[in-house]
């Protein structure tokens, strides 16, 4: 590869940081040894909310307020390095800002491990811009409905 090819299909600076945080996430887990799972992780989400820059902050403060609400059975954790929310340490939905990976808007994803089946066709992650009540409203619903 030269200093002028661009097609490089390897993973981009930002997913290998990614990887690393994950990484870090794993090692953490582990140093809490069988109560890894049952951890309060909460305060390490709501920090690196605190850290986001302004339009994802308010977005992840908006969703993870959303979840408390509507699904306190999930448990609050990181999943690379992004708010997540896990039903017996497995991720049921998670928030990833739009600063994460350079793009034009936030993302609320959810994970195989939501109830939202649809037929043979439903998604599993949406474009998140704004917080207005309407987005809340159909917020809330999912993440009430993928939590089960």
């Amino acid at each position: 590869m030269t200093a002028n090819d661009t097609s490089y299909d390897g993973f981009t600076e930002d997913e290998r940081d990614a990887m690393k945080e994950r990484a870090k996430e794993l090692k953490a887990s582990t140093r809490r040894g069988p109560r890894g799972a049952k951890a309060d992780t909460e305060p390490e989400v709501l920090a690196k909310i605190a850290e986001m820059e302004d339009a994802d902050r308010v977005l992840a403060e908006r969703v993870h307020a959303l979840v408390k609400e509507n699904a306190p059975a999930l448990t609050a954790k990181l999943w690379y390095g992004m708010p997540a929310y896990a039903r017996d340490g497995k991720v049921v939905c998670f928030f990833q800002s739009a600063q994460k990976f350079k793009s034009r808007y936030a993302t609320l994803g959810f994970s195989d491990r939501a109830a939202l089946d649809e037929g043979a066709l439903w998604p599993t992650s949406y474009a998140l811009t704004a917080m207005t009540p309407a987005t809340e409203e159909c917020v809330a619903a999912l993440i009430a409905r993928a939590a089960g």
